[in-house]
């Protein structure tokens, strides 16, 4: 039996009814397709990629599927730019299942790029599995919404507002005053430490012309011990009174001097009187030279230390803010951890996020082992920490080379490398820290060009990141704003601070096209 068809193209096909008949040249589709209407030809044919393997690996593909292979432990962070399955990031999971070898993350990217959305979505899912967020001078403020969205703690640092001590020992004291033994020993010797490690801090900062001595720093110790013997438990001492105190000239003071006489100890100490009484009545004066007036709650759930109101007043009075509240937001976990260790509260873990990383350590020489120190210490801790920047040229900008070179160190040491849009210059000094190949350096330059002359158009590198761990290939994602952080993660807004410490978010022009474009991507 013989049946006649035709094709899409209109020309007759002739068939038999029997299985061994064999199709004429005419009966299969060129190349693009049968020409006519409705009939699928193309006007050119895509290129494809083609991969290849051995038997043994693409028996494994079939039917020949093919995925990253990205990590799904922990924090949604966004969806693979290649092939869009979900790509989580998470310090502690990773660190957990083996994946690095710290709970360091560094996250550096041009402003604009989506660079603080990136650790606000980190640290609002790590919040999700009982990690306590720390954001510890916040300088915009960035993360005060996100913090309330929480039901959390906002601290606002600044003349008229809310004061730190930074000889406060804050939680610590706290947790002193419940322990006993060697766990009491411990922790009163890292209360005073951490006492004359602030006070140095902040000594340096109004000092320009010359570090601070090995004898003013015993004098400073001497006489913050008198202190501690000398106040009623749960008094904390403050920076005039360690001027006072030295200014008394006691003889445990005058022994730490190493000077033989009353007249040659003051002597001595006439320049660290000079320096510490500009703490209490030069520009920093109102902020650091009384009590602290609201202090941290271990309880809460996310805490924000808001000190956008010294932003103004220069380096010197930022950088002493953002220095004291890193050092009393880490006696909240030495605290935490202690009270833990000894059976008085469950076991917490911390995320501390240290934005605008360069404004602080570039306020004098030697701050950058402040805080090297404190990021230093927490590495064998349940804690992680998350560092931002705009540049590595921000680090570029302290005052002595060895500070940018242990800056450099930063990065180095944090196992989870976030970049945003950088321009291949940036690149090409980060390369010297964190390998990248020159495909993953074209993919991030990419996401740098400017943004277009057209109204309300996209930056084409807003909400793409390159994550980076290792050795590891680089995992392109993408990050889409869901529920509510279009509005809490915006940050191209100023905030109003009404008098009963509400906000009000007044958006900014960019704003007036909306704060996300019609596919839900960071504008």
């Amino acid at each position: 039996m013989t049946t006649t068809t035709t094709h899409p193209g209109g020309v007759p096909l002739v068939a038999t009814g029997t299985s061994t008949a064999v199709p004429t040249r005419s009966s299969v589709a060129p190349l693009l397709g049968w020409p006519g209407p409705n009939s699928g030809r193309a006007a050119q044919r895509a290129d494809v990629v083609a991969y290849q393997a051995t038997t043994v690996q693409a028996c494994g593909l079939f039917p020949f599927t093919a995925g990253s292979g990205s990590p799904s432990a922990g924090v949604p962070f966004g969806r693979h730019m290649t092939w869009g399955e979900v790509v989580c990031c998470d310090p502690f999971a990773w660190m957990d299942a083996g994946l690095t070898t710290n709970r360091g993350v560094f996250l550096l990217g041009q402003p604009g790029t989506g660079k603080s959305s990136a650790g606000k979505r980190i640290c609002r899912g790590l919040m999700a599995f009982g990690a306590v967020p720390l954001f510890l001078g916040d300088a915009k403020p960035d993360y005060t919404a996100v913090v309330r969205s929480a039901g959390g703690q906002v601290i606002r640092i600044g003349r008229g507002l809310d004061r730190i001590n930074p000889l406060d020992a804050g939680p610590l004291g706290a947790a002193l005053a419940r322990l006993s033994g060697p766990a009491a020993d411990r922790l009163r010797l890292e209360v005073r430490g951490r006492r004359l490690t602030a006070t140095l801090a902040l000594c340096s900062l109004v000092r320009t012309d010359a570090p601070m001595t090995n004898s003013e720093e015993t004098v400073i110790g001497a006489a913050v011990d008198l202190l501690a013997d000398r106040l009623p438990a749960g008094t904390e001492p403050t920076v005039p009174d360690v001027l006072a105190v030295i200014r008394e000239g006691h003889g445990r003071l005058v022994s730490a001097a190493e000077v033989d006489s009353p007249d040659e100890y003051r002597a001595e100490t006439r320049r660290l009187r000079q320096t510490l009484r500009m703490l209490c009545e030069g520009s920093l004066k109102g902020v650091f030279d009384g009590p602290t007036t609201q202090p941290i709650d271990l309880t809460a759930p996310a805490v924000s230390i808001d000190i956008s109101a010294v932003t103004s007043a220069g380096d010197t009075l930022l950088s002493a803010a953002m220095l004291s509240t890193w050092s009393y937001g880490f006696a909240v976990i030495d605290a935490s951890t202690a009270l833990a260790d000894a059976g008085l509260a469950p076991p917490r873990r911390y995320v501390a996020v240290l934005d605008e990383l360069w404004r602080a350590l570039r306020g004098a020489p030697g701050l950058v082992d402040h805080a090297d120190a404190l990021t230093r210490v927490y590495r064998g801790r349940d804690v992680a920490h998350m560092m931002m920047t705009h540049s590595l040229d921000d680090l570029a900008a302290l005052p002595t080379e060895a500070d940018r070179a242990k800056a450099r160190g930063f990065i180095d040491r944090c196992a989870i490398t976030v970049l945003a849009g950088l321009p291949m210059r940036e690149l090409d000094e980060v390369s010297r820290i964190v390998p990248l190949s020159d495909a993953e350096k074209q993919l991030v330059a990419s996401w740098s060009s400017p943004e277009t002359w057209q109204p309300g158009a996209r930056h084409p590198g807003r909400g793409k990141y390159l994550l980076k761990t290792g050795q590891r290939i680089g995992i392109p994602v993408e990050l889409e704003y869901v529920a509510d952080e279009a509005q809490t993660y915006e940050t191209d807004r100023r905030t109003v601070w009404t008098p009963d410490d509400a906000t009000a978010a007044v958006a900014s022009p960019r704003g007036a096209t909306g704060l996300v474009d019609g596919t839900g991507w960071p504008r």
